[in-house]
């Protein structure tokens, strides 16, 4: 038996026992702790089969609940809360997201939590906005960074996310104790999709004053080159999804274009001496960067422009010292 299989066992077991229903009581207010306890184990990955299943398990467990406690049937079980935010019934979903105001207890349940912003019931969505800036002031920020970290990637690919559920993930990145744990998380983390998530963060606006530390300090190169390029360009762009274009309406055809947001920054001032340690990046993607803005703005960098085309003219990285070569017969 796989450590999943364990784990799926482990939780299958925990739902059964928070719904035992042997006394009026415990019907009324059931006991949740063995589900909290075991989902604290669970990765952060295929949530959508794990939600499956909890929601498969919860159904079976209340249906054999109701059987064995026949004599409590005009009692309806209480609200699980954290258990019934996957429930199948879209009322029970809406009023445990309702009811939702302490910490959350682990970030796989936060992550399930953030997951109700794309729920297929407005009503449910709006009660997970309202749930989910609840929870996340007062929980542990590095397990609300636990959470955004699997949940952002997703931004451009739920259908139902619209820009009122976009504005609560933008609410709950100002945070403060959130924003200074995400952000050492972005400099920090040497796998996963950093740069991507870093652009859905930047509409938020609350890294504006600390772009040259992720680009100078950051473990993976393609947010140190993301960070260099907002700082050159003056201007943050962010992928939004995509949209239909018509090609030739006549015949009906039409095909899917990117949609781009830009938000402006502050010129740069230190353009030279910022691409100067672009060029010396140890990074052959943010080393190609700075030869792309050193041909854009050959004409502004001055006197260390001849000597920036040399460094890069030597690179051993064939796209770096090709561009390298083009800005020294721009300068000849």
């Amino acid at each position: 038996m796989t450590l999943c299989d364990n784990l799926r066992q482990d939780v299958i077991t925990a739902i059964d026992t928070s719904l035992t229903g042997d006394l009026l009581y415990q019907r009324l207010r059931p006991d949740i702790t063995p589900y909290l306890t075991a989902t604290s184990n669970i990765p952060l990955k295929h949530l959508k089969a794990w939600e499956r299943l909890i929601r498969h398990s919860l159904e079976s467990s209340l249906y054999e609940a109701n059987a064995l406690s026949a004599r409590f049937k005009h009692h309806q079980v209480g609200s699980l809360r954290w258990l019934d935010i996957v429930n199948n019934n879209g009322f029970r979903r809406e009023k445990a997201l309702m009811l939702l105001d302490k910490p959350a207890p682990n970030r796989f349940l936060l992550s399930l939590l953030m997951r109700r912003l794309n729920d297929w019931v407005p009503q449910v969505r709006n009660a997970a906005g309202e749930a989910l800036l609840r929870v996340a002031a007062v929980s542990d920020p590095e397990i609300v960074v636990d959470a955004l970290f699997v949940t952002l990637p997703n931004w451009n690919v739920w259908g139902r996310l619209t820009e009122l559920e976009k504005q609560i993930f933008i609410q709950v990145i100002q945070i403060t104790a959130v924003t200074q744990a995400l952000k050492n998380r972005l400099v920090s983390a040497a796998q996963g999709p950093v740069a991507l998530i870093f652009s859905h963060t930047a509409r938020a606006g609350v890294f504006d004053h600390c772009l040259l530390e992720f680009a100078q300090q950051s473990r993976q190169p393609s947010l140190r080159a993301k960070a260099y390029r907002a700082i050159f360009e003056a201007q943050l762009v962010a992928f939004e999804g995509t949209t239909w274009q018509w090609v030739d309406k006549s015949q009906g055809k039409r095909k899917r274009v990117p949609v781009f947001s830009v938000r402006n920054l502050a010129q740069c001032h230190s353009l030279s001496q910022h691409l100067d340690a672009a060029a010396h990046d140890r990074s052959p993607q943010v080393r190609r960067l700075a030869g792309e803005i050193l041909i854009k703005e050959i004409e502004h960098i001055g006197d260390n422009a001849f000597a920036l085309a040399r460094l890069l003219a030597a690179d051993k990285s064939p796209s770096v010292a090709e561009r390298g070569r083009f800005a020294l017969a721009e300068l000849v």
